[in-house]
């Protein structure tokens, strides 16, 4: 069949419905990954999309006619999807096109937990076999069954944290009419703190606002509440909810390089001398504090492909992301937007301390450029510009190219999907050296 080759991505299947990505694509997809894990029982999952439910049954469609049964768990977020993955140790693919607009969707798939497909592992053979539609024969039809692990999920990351040790906090969350708002109020109203959501019901029309947290007027709301009626901590959730976003206190949203600092130092408290995983793109927030804290910090290229495989095999406990991705080994090494919510909200009713206390300390010493994208019309040519403009630096090469001074450093790296660069840049020194040297950059960059 023909489709377009650019729905198959590094780390999913993603594309617009039904223009890029229809329900006769998802057909051919359902039997493509049976066909290629080997399966025998496929959990199926989805978010709550408008086309959510045409491409959930052209899917099991496609899985059921390729001869392996559905485990269906119905409409769920990510980390509740991941957690069946693990308990039943099986096989998976979720309806869902992440933090992406409305009309997009997509597939999350996952081979045995921790491992998912990516275009390393297996994205690409999926785009074969549905081009050459050359699908062995089945010997039988699968059957569909139900299974609902509400209650088993929200007992396991309760399990996670002392919920005695918890202050009542003034808590309020937006899940943006995302997955989360169900299952996060399910846990919520189990813990001794004040509760207040918005927009927890799962809409796919998305009447409030995007799925994209990063995107400023996606938070602005609930930064306002956050100050306005004197909340302790406010917390946002992107579309299928593996990535979460936090805004402290005087209504500040908290970069995600400062947030995998913040709970990397808190777990070494739980697991001393430990080993957590930052990104290339982090703050040197992040290993100073892990270094400090007694454990060892070790830097990955960004991706969740990336990430799990090299927690699984350093056995670390946590790992963070600064696009809002955190993980955990006592999470099957999966990321979750739930599970960082209530560290944080324990370490905050243990150390009995407001959230910008805690960042105050971090932004007098690391001033952080933010994720800056520009567009380029030669990726590769605008890096080796780069690398040889700041050849007097040191220069790694892991994930795009990282420049190193003594008192400042960036990574640029080219997106996955687009011709773009994107630049994260700190200096420790000022917050005008900061300014100074990511505007020098981004003149090499734009040039």
């Amino acid at each position: 069949m023909q489709v377009n080759p650019s729905i198959f991505k590094a780390y999913d299947i993603r594309g617009i419905h039904p223009t890029d990505l229809n329900e006769d694509v998802a057909y051919l997809i359902g039997r493509a990954f049976v066909t290629f894990v080997g399966a025998e029982t496929v959990i199926l999952g989805r978010d709550m999309r408008i086309s959510g439910p045409t491409m959930f049954d052209a899917v099991k469609r496609g899985i059921t006619d390729q001869g392996a049964d559905v485990a269906d768990i119905g409409m769920v977020s990510t980390d509740q999807y991941y957690f069946a993955c693990s308990e039943l140790g099986l096989p998976g693919m979720m309806v869902t096109a992440s933090h992406n607009p409305k009309e997009y969707s997509g597939f999350k798939m996952v081979r045995k937990m921790p491992y998912l497909l990516s275009g390393d592992e297996g994205i690409q053979d999926l785009r074969k076999l549905v081009e050459s539609e050359n699908f062995p024969t089945p010997t039988r039809k699968g059957t569909v069954k139900s299974y609902d692990f509400k209650e088993q999920f929200v007992q396991k990351v309760l399990s996670l944290v002392d919920v005695s040790a918890f202050k009542n906090l003034k808590v309020i969350a937006d899940t943006g009419n995302g997955m989360v708002g169900p299952i996060l109020s399910e846990i919520y109203n189990r813990l001794p703190i004040t509760f207040e959501g918005m927009y927890l019901d799962p809409d796919g029309t998305l009447p409030n606002h995007g799925l994209d947290p990063l995107q400023p007027e996606n938070r602005a709301e609930l930064q306002a509440r956050v100050k306005a009626e004197g909340f302790d901590i406010g917390f946002l959730f992107d579309g299928d909810g593996d990535r979460f976003f936090a805004i402290d206190d005087r209504g500040e949203f908290i970069s995600g390089d400062f947030l995998t600092a913040i709970l990397g130092e808190y777990l070494l408290e739980k697991y001393p001398n430990s080993k957590i995983l930052y990104d290339v793109r982090a703050s040197w927030a992040v290993p100073d504090l892990i270094k400090q804290k007694g454990g060892t910090p070790l830097m990955e290229r960004v991706g969740h492909a990336f990430i799990k495989q090299r927690m699984a095999s350093e056995d670390a406990v946590f790992a963070g992301e600064v696009t809002g991705h955190y993980y955990f080994k006592d999470f099957f090494y999966a990321d979750s937007g739930i599970v960082p919510s209530l560290y944080l909200m324990e370490m905050l009713s243990k150390r009995n301390v407001k959230m910008s206390d805690v960042l105050q300390e971090l932004e007098a010493k690391y001033f952080i450029s933010g994720e800056i994208n520009s567009r380029v019309a030669d990726v590769p040519a605008t890096l080796k510009a780069i690398a040889g403009r700041y050849s007097d630096a040191k220069i790694e090469r892991m994930d795009g190219v990282s420049v190193g001074y003594d008192s400042w450093h960036f990574n640029v790296r080219g997106s996955n999907t687009e011709p773009l660069i994107r630049l994260n840049l700190e200096s420790i020194a000022s917050p005008e050296e900061m300014a100074a040297k990511r505007d020098e950059v981004l003149a090499i960059i734009r040039s």
